[in-house]
C-alpha cells in the first residue's frame, strides 16, 4: 500500500465547527448544543490506486494534548446530556437491587478443599475463597479491597497446586486484559515473594510437584511458554516452547497455552493459529523424563483440535473432517483418519466437552439451547444432564479423575446457579444459588426463525412480559454479535432484566459468523461473507418491525467489540430502522484495525487491507468510511475507555468526531469514555451500575416517544 498524506498544524481544536452545527433535541426533553468543535485534518491514503481520506487520524494519538481534550470535552457534553435524563436516577437504583448481590463462581477442588471466587452484596470486587470439606466454613483468602484503595482492582483465581497448598491469582486494573500473577501459601496465609509482572497470559499451570509453574505471555512478537521455579529469579526462567517448531516459525497471532494432564504425566501445548484460529496445532512432553523432547499429537492441518489426556489415552475433540464436531482416540504419529471415532458427528454441533471421572460430558446445541450427553471412554452412552427449560450449560468442570463435576446454568431470566454432578449416579446437588429480585414467572421467552436476505433461515430469541403488547408501540432493545465462532446462547444479564421489568421486549437473533451451528455458519460470516452478517441482523429487526414488536421510533440496538463493529454497519447502511444505538469498545475503522493493539489477531476472521482483495470488501463495508455526509442518523452513544488494551479506543474517538460532523437528524451523538473502564471485567459494582445506568438511560430515553413534529425516529 502506498501512503501520502497531507496535513494541516495540530492547532486547536475549536476552529472547525461540525458541517451540521445545530441544536440537538434528545427524547424526553432534552436538549443540547451542537457537539463540540472537532478539527478536520485531511490524511490520504493510497491504496491500490484507491484514494481515501481519513480527517480524523489525528485522533489515534490517545496521548496527545489535542486528543486528551477532545476526550474532556466529548465527556463534557456527554455529561450534559445524561444530567438531564430524568430516569437516570431510578436506573441507579434499580441496577443496584439487581446488580449488587451475592455472587460466586464454579470451585476448583483439590485434595478435599473447594477454591472458588466470591462477592457478597454490598462489596466491589470478587474474592478468592476457601471451604474445607462440602460442608465446610467458607474462608476469605485474598480480598483486592486490601491490596488497593481503588475499586476497579480486581483478582482473578488461575489455579491450585495438586495438595492445595498453593494458589496462583491475577491482580488487574479496570477492564485491561494484563495482570500481574502472585502466588499464596494457603497454610502460612503468606504471599510468595515470587511474582510475575504484568503481562497478557495466555495459561497458568502448577507444576505436578507444586515447586513451580508453567506460563505462557503474549506479545506483539508471539506467546512463549516457560517454565518458572519458585525461589528464582523470574530472569533465569526457562523457555519451554515458541519462536520456532522443527524449522516452522511461530509468530505473533499464534496463541500457545500449556497445562499439566490430571495425573501430572504429560506437559500439553496447543497453539491457535489466529483469532479465532484456523488450525490449531498440539505437542506433549514426557515431564517423567527429564528434557524429553515435544512429541506431535497433531500438526499442520487446517482445523480445530482439543485434547483431553485421561486413564492413559489421548481423547480429542475436532471439527476436521466433521464441521459440527466428533471426539476421537487419538494415536501420535499418525493422521487423524486412523484414530478411533468415540463420539459421532451429529446434526448438533458440540458446543463444549470435558472428561470428568472417567466419563465424556458433550454439551450440544440443539438450536442454540444447551444439551449435555454422557458416554464412557470407549462411546456407549451413559445417560446425560437435564437442564430446566430454554437456556446454556457451561462445560462440567473438574478433573479426569475426580468423582465430582460442576456447571453453571442460566438464562435470560435467571441468573446462573452452580450444581455438583456425581459422575458415579447422577446426582445433583446446589452448590451456589444466588437471590436476585427478578420474578422470571412474570416474563416468557420464545424461539422464531426468519429469513435473512439469501433465504437462510436464522433463530432468534425473544424475551417479555407476559402479555405485552404487540403493536408497535413498545420500546425493543436487541443484541447480537456474530463472529469469530462464538455462539450467543441464552445468558443472564442484570442490565436486560431492568429493560424486561419497565415493559420492553428483548431479543438476540443468532447470526451468521457465530457458533451456533458449527463451523460452516462460521464461515459464512468470515472474510467476504462478512455482510452475511449484517444482513442477517437487519433481516431480524424487519421481523421484528414486521410483526409489530416494535417500530423503528422505539427501536434500540446495543452490541460491543465486534458487535461494536455491527452497531457500525447498522448506522451506516440502516439508519432508518433504528432510534438508539450504543456502540461499545468497537472497531469501526477496518483499514486500519490492525494494526493497533492486537488487531492483529482477527485477520483470520476478517482479512487485511494491507492485501488488495481483502481490502475491496473491507472497504464496502468498513463503517468510519461509509459515514455519508447530510445523513439523518440515529442517536449513538459511543462507549470506550482507555484500558481497553484489546480494541485500540481510537475507533470510537475517530467516528464520534466524524459522525457528529456528518448527521443532520438534529438527534444526539455521544462518547462515553472512562479512565479505568476497559474491554475485560474488572470494573468495581459500582462502577458497573454507572456505566449500565448510563447505557440504559440513554436508550430508554431515546426510544421514547418522539416529540411532537420532531423527527420520526
Amino acid at each position: 500500500m502506498q501512503h501520502s498524506s497531507s496535513r494541516f498544524g495540530l492547532a486547536f481544536l475549536l476552529l472547525a465547527a461540525p458541517a451540521f452545527a445545530q441544536v440537538i433535541h434528545g427524547r424526553d426533553g432534552i436538549r443540547l448544543d451542537a457537539p463540540p468543535d472537532v478539527q478536520a485534518i485531511p490524511v490520504t491514503d493510497d491504496y491500490f490506486g484507491t484514494k481515501i481520506v481519513d480527517n480524523y487520524r489525528w485522533l489515534e494519538d490517545a496521548n496527545s494534548t489535542e486528543t486528551r481534550a477532545f476526550i474532556d470535552a466529548e465527556n463534557a457534553y456527554t455529561n450534559t446530556y445524561l444530567q438531564q435524563a430524568r430516569i437516570h436516577s431510578q436506573l441507579s437504583d434499580d441496577l443496584d437491587a439487581l446488580e449488587n448481590v451475592s455472587d460466586e463462581t464454579a470451585p476448583i477442588e483439590r485434595a478435599g478443599s473447594y477454591f472458588f471466587e466470591r462477592r457478597l452484596a454490598g462489596e466491589e470486587q470478587y474474592s478468592i475463597c476457601v471451604r474445607h470439606g462440602w460442608t465446610g466454613k467458607d474462608e476469605r483468602l485474598i480480598d483486592p479491597a486490601t491490596l488497593s484503595r481503588d475499586p476497579n482492582t480486581s483478582v482473578e483465581l488461575y489455579d491450585v497446586s495438586r495438595d492445595g497448598l498453593l494458589l496462583a491469582y491475577g491482580i488487574k486494573q479496570g477492564g485491561a486484559d494484563e495482570n500481574a500473577v502472585y502466588f499464596f501459601n494457603v497454610k502460612t496465609h503468606k504471599t510468595l515473594t515470587d511474582e510475575l509482572p504484568s503481562a497478557r497470559y495466555l495459561s497458568l499451570s502448577f507444576t505436578p510437584d507444586g515447586t513451580g509453574v508453567y506460563y505462557s505471555r503474549s506479545s506483539k512478537e508471539g506467546s512463549l511458554l516457560y517454565k518458572h521455579a519458585f525461589g528464582t529469579r523470574n530472569s533465569q526462567d526457562t523457555l519451554l516452547f515458541g519462536h520456532e517448531f522443527r524449522g516452522e516459525p511461530l509468530g505473533g497471532s499464534d496463541l500457545i497455552t500449556g497445562s499439566v494432564t490430571d495425573d501430572g504425566h504429560y506437559l500439553l501445548v496447543q497453539i491457535e493459529r489466529g483469532v479465532p484460529p484456523r488450525r490449531v496445532d498440539i505437542v506433549f512432553r514426557d515431564l517423567t523424563k527429564p528434557n524429553s523432547p515435544f512429541d506431535i499429537l497433531v500438526w499442520s492441518l487446517d482445523a480445530r483440535f482439543s485434547a483431553i489426556y485421561a486413564k492413559g489415552a489421548w481423547y480429542v475433540k475436532t471439527d476436521y473432517q466433521s464441521p459440527m464436531g466428533r471426539i476421537m482416540k487419538a494415536d501420535p504419529g499418525v493422521m487423524p483418519e486412523a484414530w478411533q471415532t468415540i463420539v459421532p458427528e451429529g446434526k448438533n454441533v458440540i458446543d463444549h466437552w470435558s472428561i470428568v471421572g472417567g466419563k465424556i460430558y458433550v454439551n450440544r446445541l440443539v438450536d442454540v439451547k444447551s444439551e449435555t450427553e454422557v458416554y464412557t471412554l470407549d462411546g456407549k452412552p451413559a445417560g446425560g444432564i437435564d437442564y430446566a427449560g430454554i437456556g446454556s450449560a457451561s462445560r462440567l468442570i473438574g478433573r479426569t479423575t475426580d468423582r465430582y463435576g460442576y456447571f453453571s446454568f442460566e438464562s435470560y431470566l435467571a441468573p446462573p446457579s452452580i450444581f455438583r454432578v456425581d459422575t458415579e449416579t447422577g446426582k445433583r446437588d446446589t452448590f451456589f444459588q444466588p437471590k436476585t429480585p427478578f420474578d422470571s414467572s412474570q416474563y416468557e421467552l420464545k424461539q422464531v426463525f426468519f429469513k435473512s436476505k439469501d433465504g437462510t433461515q436464522v433463530p432468534m430469541f425473544i424475551v417479555g412480559k407476559k402479555g405485552l403488547k404487540q403493536d408497535g408501540t413498545e420500546r425493543l432493545l436487541m443484541t447480537g454479535y456474530g463472529g469469530f465462532n462464538l455462539s450467543e446462547l441464552p445468558e443472564w444479564n442484570p442490565a436486560w432484566a431492568w429493560w424486561l421489568q419497565q415493559g420492553g421486549w428483548f431479543a438476540v437473533p443468532n447470526l451468521r459468523g457465530g457458533g451456533e451451528y458449527g463451523e460452516q455458519w462460521h464461515e459464512q460470516g468470515m472474510f467476504e461473507k462478512k455482510q452475511n452478517v449484517f444482513d442477517d441482523w437487519f433481516a431480524a429487526a424487519e421481523y421484528l418491525i414486521a410483526n409489530k414488536y416494535t417500530s423503528p421510533e422505539h427501536f434500540a440496538i446495543r452490541g460491543r467489540s465486534n458487535g461494536g463493529l455491527l452497531m457500525g454497519a447498522s448506522i451506516t447502511q440502516h439508519p432508518e430502522l433504528f432510534s438508539a444505538v450504543w456502540c461499545g469498545y468497537p472497531l469501526l475503522d477496518m483499514l486500519r484495525y490492525q494494526r493497533f493493539k492486537v488487531g492483529y489477531y482477527w485477520t483470520t476472521e476478517y482479512g487485511s487491507a494491507d492485501d488488495e482483495k481483502q481490502f475491496d470488501y473491507l472497504l464496502k463495508y468498513s463503517p468510519y468510511q461509509n459515514v455519508k455526509m447530510g445523513t439523518a442518523y440515529p442517536a449513538v452513544m459511543f462507549f470506550t475507555g482507555d484500558s481497553d488494551t484489546r480494541v485500540d479506543p481510537m475507533h470510537a474517538r475517530k467516528m464520534t468526531a466524524l459522525l457528529q460532523a456528518a448527521s443532520n437528524s438534529g438527534r444526539p451523538v455521544l462518547l462515553h469514555y472512562s479512565t479505568s473502564g476497559g474491554h475485560s471485567a474488572g470494573v468495581s459494582v459500582d462502577q458497573k451500575i454507572q456505566d449500565d445506568a448510563d447505557e440504559l438511560a440513554f436508550l430508554w430515553t431515546e426510544t421514547g416517544q418522539p416529540p411532537h413534529g420532531g423527527n420520526a425516529r
